[in-house]
């Protein structure tokens, strides 16, 4: 199956902001594979990976752009989070 494969990095300012994205998304991680791809997540320090291996590349495409956009709303709602205990 792993013909086509991608890695992410996403970099934080701190290693607690990593782990609360990673924490966030990694919930998904298996309800979203499928026959197709595969994702996996790992975190070192403040820097979160995402290794996608899929089977074509119209899957490898779905899978990054489902988890651009779950990394997305996780980042969003950290800042939405940040800007409550700040106030």
């Amino acid at each position: 199956m792993d013909s086509h494969d991608a890695t992410l990095e996403f970099e934080y300012e701190t290693p607690s902001r990593a782990r609360i994205v990673a924490e966030s998304v990694a919930r998904e991680i298996g309800e979203i594979d499928d026959e197709r791809s595969r994702t996996t997540i790992t975190r070192d320090g403040s820097v979160v990976f995402l290794e996608i291996t899929a089977a074509d590349v119209v899957a490898l495409r779905a899978a990054l752009n489902t988890w651009f956009s779950l990394i997305d709303v996780a980042e969003r709602t950290a800042n939405v989070g940040d800007a409550v205990v700040r106030t």
